[in-house]
């Protein structure tokens, strides 16, 4: 069987993620204490126990659905075999490069949470908004991020589907993008509960943060291609994989563009989510109309998946 892996980003997390999966299988349990220690903190505590507002916590929330995935891969790396390539979204791309085995669980948990570090330092920088335009086609929304220029930044950060775009940017630019979208005919305009304006140009006092932190990293070259969100290309090498991550702050996650090269790439592949929660799969069946999906979040969905 030919598969693709996908990788969920940030808004995946709540509280009681991965518990099951450590009660019932001895890698996973191995996994998220490995990652425990690389932080030096309780990381798996806060994801089984909450609360839920320090879990929510960029910094911590990118690690723990890092370490989810993480641990779903590594009860089912004996079963999840011919993957012809992986796609992550936003933070899921550093999940995809441990999968392909560019980096370490370790590493990249240490990396992301870095990551998270920074760009809440960067929100708190320059406060910005988010907010997800949900019935309305991509370039509509581009145009009232353009028009909604006079009042900051605004621009299209995520496009997640055909008809879902989040903005990104100043606040004022962002709500009045929002008018302008709802105006458009969008059927709703969603203000995001975020610490900071991601994959837009006010990130960019995070950047060369997490470049130095890329450097300090060890990446190799990938087993199977990754999908960068940056560029919607194929990724093997460890240099294009650290130009690209460090990229990605700054720029849209093209995922649209990312699902639709994964389908060119693998013919009928299965796309397997692997981590928190079904999100991208639901994305994908409006992308790649057809596509056959299988999410691996969950103790009972793992096991379903071994037998």
């Amino acid at each position: 069987m030919v598969n693709v892996l996908i990788c969920p980003g940030q808004g995946s997390q709540k509280v009681g993620m991965g518990k099951d999966l450590a009660e019932r299988f001895p890698e996973a349990r191995r996994t998220f204490e490995a990652v425990d220690d690389a932080l030096g903190v309780r990381l798996s505590r806060t994801m089984w126990e909450g609360p839920e507002d320090e879990l929510t916590l960029t910094h911590n929330a990118q690690p723990a659905i890092l370490a989810h995935t993480a641990a779903v891969l590594a009860v089912v790396a004996s079963r999840l075999d011919g993957i012809a390539a992986g796609a992550g979204h936003s933070l899921g791309e550093y999940s995809a490069h441990v999968a392909a085995r560019s980096v370490t669980v370790t590493d990249a948990a240490r990396l992301v949470r870095r990551r998270g570090e920074l760009m809440l330092a960067a929100g708190r920088e320059r406060p910005g908004a988010m907010a997800a335009v949900l019935g309305l086609a991509t370039a509509e929304v581009e145009a009232a991020c353009t028009e909604a220029s006079n009042d900051g930044v605004a621009v299209a950060a995520n496009l997640n589907a055909p008809d879902q775009t989040v903005i990104s940017g100043d606040p004022a630019a962002v709500t009045r993008a929002g008018e302008g979208c709802k105006a458009r005919g969008a059927k709703r305009v969603l203000p995001l509960k975020v610490s900071g304006a991601f994959h837009s140009p006010l990130m960019a006092p995070a950047v060369d943060g997490l470049r130095d932190a890329l450097a300090q990293t060890t990446f190799m070259e990938a087993a199977f291609p990754v999908i960068a969100n940056a560029s919607a290309e194929p990724v093997r090498t460890g240099a294009d994989a650290k130009r690209l991550l460090a990229d990605q702050l700054t720029a849209p996650v093209r995922w649209v563009e990312c699902m639709q090269a994964a389908a060119a790439l693998a013919p009928g592949a299965t796309f397997v989510e692997a981590g928190p929660g079904s999100v991208l799969s639901g994305l994908l069946k409006r992308i790649v109309p057809g596509a056959a999906t299988v999410t691996l979040g969950t103790a009972d969905e793992v096991a379903r998946y071994l037998t």
